[in-house]
């Protein structure tokens, strides 16, 4: 019988939200999608997400911990894409020395 996969939970986490800068970009958002996102969240170059060093600007909390995400109903495909287990998840929880099982 095989194992199952392990299970994480966003909101005690938040890794992939603070993993690198050049993550949450913009790519298959439409224009209607991306007016949604409040401009405050935008990087000045309008390409993704504004990230204060490789953190983004929607995510609140502690990495690890405790997380939320600011516009969690609006947030773009590159955040919808990132499933709890999935491999950007686990090399963005392996970079905070997370534990990926």
């Amino acid at each position: 019988m095989a194992s199952a996969a392990p299970l994480f939970d966003c909101q005690s986490c938040g890794a992939c939200c603070s993993y690198s800068a050049e993550w949450p970009r913009f790519s298959t958002e439409d224009d209607a999608q991306l007016d949604r996102i409040p401009q405050d969240y935008v990087a000045a170059d309008e390409a993704g997400m504004r990230c204060d060093g490789v953190r983004c600007s929607a995510l609140s909390g502690e990495v690890g911990k405790s997380t939320a995400c600011g516009i969690y109903e609006v947030r773009p495909d590159v955040c919808r894409a990132c499933m709890p287990g999935g491999d950007d998840c686990l090399m963005a929880r392996k970079a905070h020395e997370l534990s990926t099982l």
